[in-house]
């Protein structure tokens, strides 16, 4: 049965452009584009084709690594995974995700070409290319392909192909490294990132899925985004969410009452 999307046209020409390009690896962080990406790739090209590329790094949180080796699996698909080492973009400059693009792509290009791949994919969408993304730069300049973006196609309707290959993470809310929690100039470090990463996991305990914990004061304060209907799921037990934020290192908790924003550590875009 074909996938029916709101513009079909946009998957055909996904698969076209795919489908020339006999092998390819797949920059897979287990999100939920690079896993639609991963899913035609290996329904356009045959499993025997296709390589996921998976980066270990304490920026992904633990988490993500198993929901990633779980989903190469049932798609069927070798998945190899390199470590990256963060201390080069530790003091966390604007340009932090453009170095570490550079970093983790050129090291998944030394891998794909030692065997014969001349293809790097990655999960851009189209709607990514208004963000502040640094690390688009970094991946032009190393000739990384990003088919979804080509296409045309949108985070919707990546979200609707999910379903449709029956993709358990296709209502997954977007989770960008854990660095992105951190303001541009304050230090990238082990424990902070460890701090972010578990009380998110907590808060998502209580019900609260899409939820961002910005890391601020060199890790003294913890700044809660979610959306504003779930905030009253933390305010309501407020209390036992500051005991466990306390427990986990954090000196003071807000709330944000302005509520989730996507990037709103960025900077301005400049028009």
């Amino acid at each position: 049965m074909p996938l029916l999307i709101s513009t079909p046209m946009s998957f055909e020409r996904l698969k076209e452009i795919v489908g020339k390009m006999g092998k390819a690896m797949i920059a897979f962080s287990g999100g939920v584009d690079s896993s639609v990406l991963l899913a035609v790739a290996v329904d356009v090209l045959g499993r025997g084709n296709v390589i996921a590329g998976t980066i270990k790094s304490p920026l992904l949180p633990e988490g993500e690594l198993k929901e990633a080796e779980k989903l190469c699996a049932q798609l069927g698909v070798e998945q190899i995974i390199l470590e990256e080492d963060i201390s080069i973009f530790a003091h966390n400059p604007p340009e932090r995700c453009y170095i570490c693009k550079k970093l983790t792509h050129s090291r998944l290009w030394e891998e794909a070409r030692r065997r014969g791949i001349e293809f790097l994919l990655d999960g851009t969408n189209a709607d990514d290319l208004s963000d502040f993304r640094p690390g688009l730069r970094a991946k032009e300049e190393l000739g990384v392909r990003s088919p979804l973006a080509e296409a045309r196609l949108g985070k919707a309707e990546v979200r609707v192909l999910a379903k449709k290959f029956g993709l358990p993470n296709w209502n997954k809310p977007p989770s960008p490294c854990l660095a992105t929690r951190i303001p541009f100039g304050e230090e990238i470090t082990i424990q902070k990132l460890r701090m972010i990463e578990e009380g998110e996991r907590f808060l998502k305990s209580l019900g609260v899925w899409d939820v961002r914990v910005r890391c601020h004061l060199d890790g003294e304060l913890a700044r809660i985004e979610l959306p504003k209907g779930e905030m009253g799921k933390v305010w309501k037990r407020r209390e036992e969410v500051a005991r466990e934020f306390h427990r986990i290192g954090f000196k003071y908790v807000a709330l944000d009452l302005d509520g989730y924003k996507m990037g709103s550590l960025n900077p301005p875009i400049r028009k």
